[in-house]
C-alpha cells in the first residue's frame, strides 16, 4: 500500500499585505530562502523572471538532518493576483509534489486570505524514503511541513512590513 501518494497539508493565514503585494512575494522564488525554514534558495531557469504555466525553476533545501537537495520545479498555475501552483520533479521526471498558493481577499481592507497547500506525488523524495524504513516518519514530516509552511508566510508579511515602514 502507498501511504505516501496523496498525503498533504495545508495552511491558511490572514497577513496584513494586499493582495498584489503578496502576489508579488509567493512569486519570488529567488527570495524565498530569505523566509523558509527549509528552502535555501531559488532561481528561474532559462531567462525566466516570472511565473507562467511551464515556467521552470530550481529550488534548493536543507533539511532538519542536513541533507541538502536540489530539485527542478514547473509552474503549474500563475494566475496574477490569486494563484501560483508549481510541481517538484525527481531525478525521472515524475512529481514527486505539488505545491500551491491561493490568495484571496482577507476581511480588512488591504489584507490577504494565503492558503498554502502541499500534496505529495507519486514521484521519489526523501518523504517518501523515509516513510518506507519508518511509517510514523510521514506523520512527522507533514507536521514540520505545515509548520514551515505557516513560518515562511510569517516571514513573508514580516519583511513586507519592514520594507513597507521604510518606503
Amino acid at each position: 500500500m502507498d501511504m505516501v501518494t496523496g498525503a498533504q497539508v495545508a495552511v491558511a493565514l490572514v497577513v496584513p499585505i494586499p493582495r498584489e503585494r503578496m502576489w508579488e512575494l509567493v512569486t519570488a522564488v529567488d527570495r524565498i530562502g530569505e523566509w523558509s525554514p527549509e528552502t535555501i534558495g531559488g532561481n528561474w531557469c532559462d531567462d525566466t523572471r516570472s511565473p507562467a504555466p511551464g515556467a521552470r525553476f530550481i529550488g534548493r533545501n536543507r533539511f532538519p538532518n542536513g541533507r541538502e537537495s536540489m530539485v527542478t520545479c514547473v509552474v503549474t498555475e500563475a494566475e496574477r493576483p490569486s494563484v501560483f501552483a508549481w510541481t517538484v520533479l525527481d531525478g525521472a521526471g515524475l512529481v514527486g509534489s505539488a505545491w500551491r498558493y491561493e490568495l484571496r481577499e482577507g476581511g480588512e481592507p488591504g489584507s490577504t486570505l494565503v492558503h498554502h497547500s502541499f500534496t505529495h506525488g507519486p514521484g521519489a523524495s526523501g518523504a517518501r524514503a523515509d516513510a518506507e524504513a519508518d511509517p510514523k516518519a510521514l506523520d512527522s514530516r507533514l507536521v514540520t511541513l505545515c509548520r514551515n509552511m505557516t513560518t515562511t508566510i510569517t516571514a513573508m508579511a514580516a519583511a513586507d512590513s519592514v520594507i513597507g515602514a521604510t518606503r
